[in-house]
């Protein structure tokens, strides 16, 4: 069985997605839409931004999404048994499994950037990657600390996302490398995304989802939220709502996947990070991209 797999934030580049604009005339027409949508021309900064000007979230998010889905939906070969988004990539998940409409995706994508960013500016906080040391132990130093820290993205054995205040993340990272930790490296990252510092974005979001159609989807789509399969529309919508404060649950969504009987994973988007966590999830599967 076949499991596509959809990136989040973090990996954008200059030039991300011109070769599929200039070798697909049904991709360059999602291009174009898109810019359209969004009333700026993303596709401007996409292929000629500055590494600084795509760091931005208000487009970041809106261009790996549109990478993502444009790859997805023009291929011919795109089969899938089931799908699944890294937090941003969900949302390219359910574009491609016909949960969502391209349009109502984008704009749902652009809603939750924005959102995003003024809940950083709200409340100042960042994350770190703690690499080497058990979740667990991860886990009980970041209860331990008064400051918000907590647990955001369980990206592979050996390798979770820590989230929370400048403050928080500070003394996290202090106890962790104390505790056993190979690295604890605090990100370049615009604020304490999966944490409970997301709740004013994730209000935001909620309203529109809650305005936005969703279908019956024709597969699968594993939720970062439980890392369980859903069909059900009313649960993907609440399982989006939560994502935002949730952590982001990858590494039990892959074994979830391969329990379910994939064989074979797909990345669909920019670069090849989440074949790289794949591999080290489910070493046996075999990885590739779309």
């Amino acid at each position: 069985m076949k499991a596509y797999v959809f990136p989040g934030q973090g990996a954008q580049f200059t030039g991300m997605g011109k070769d599929i604009f200039d070798a697909n005339t049904k991709a360059a027409s999602l291009f174009r839409q898109a810019d359209d949508i969004l009333g700026f021309k993303l596709t401007d900064v996409m292929f000629n931004g500055t590494a600084d000007e795509q760091k931005q979230t208000s487009v970041t998010q809106p261009a790996i999404f549109l990478h993502s889905v444009a790859i997805a939906l023009t291929s011919d070969s795109f089969k899938p048994d089931m799908v699944a988004g890294h937090s941003l990539g969900e949302f390219s998940a359910l574009v491609a499994n016909k949960t969502l409409s391209f349009e109502d995706g984008l704009k749902l994508v652009s809603k939750r950037a924005l959102a995003m960013q003024h809940a950083c500016e709200i409340n100042p906080s960042t994350m770190a990657a703690i690499i080497g040391l058990e979740d667990k132990a991860v886990e009980e130093v970041c209860a331990s600390i008064d400051d918000v820290v907590v647990a955001a993205n369980y990206n592979c054995p050996g390798q979770l996302v820590i989230s929370g205040s400048m403050k928080g993340i500070e003394v996290a990272c202090e106890k962790l490398k104390a505790a056993g930790a190979k690295r604890a490296l605090p990100l370049q990252v615009g604020g304490a995304f999966h944490s409970p510092l997301m709740e004013p974005a994730r209000e935001e979001l909620a309203a529109a989802i809650k305005q936005t159609t969703f279908s019956k989807p024709i597969c699968p789509v594993y939720q970062n939220v439980n890392a369980l399969p859903s069909v059900d529309v009313e649960e993907i919508k609440k399982n989006l709502i939560a994502q935002l404060t949730a952590p982001v649950r990858w590494t039990q969504s892959v074994q979830n996947m391969a329990k379910d009987g994939a064989t074979i994973f797909i990345e669909c988007g920019p670069g090849k990070v989440l074949q790289g966590l794949v591999k080290k999830i489910v070493p046996a599967a075999e990885v590739s991209s779309l």
